[in-house]
């Protein structure tokens, strides 16, 4: 299992989130914060900050014209 506190698990989640909505139509932003130590965790912690409101994207992605 891994862990999605981590960097490394945050960056994978991120970018599995953005790909969802892309392939839904959709343009997120969702970026990586480092909190730093967290006493209750007994570790560091990093978080993900979106542009989205109550999970749902906000914008849809442009057409492309061919």
């Amino acid at each position: 299992m891994s862990d999605l506190c981590t960097r490394d698990g945050a960056s994978r989640l991120a970018a599995q989130i953005k790909e969802f909505w892309r392939k839904r139509g959709f343009d997120v932003d969702v970026e990586t914060r480092d909190e730093g130590f967290v006493s209750t965790m007994r570790s560091a912690r990093t978080d993900l900050r979106s542009d989205m409101v109550n999970g749902m994207p906000r914008r849809m992605r442009p057409i492309e014209a061919n």
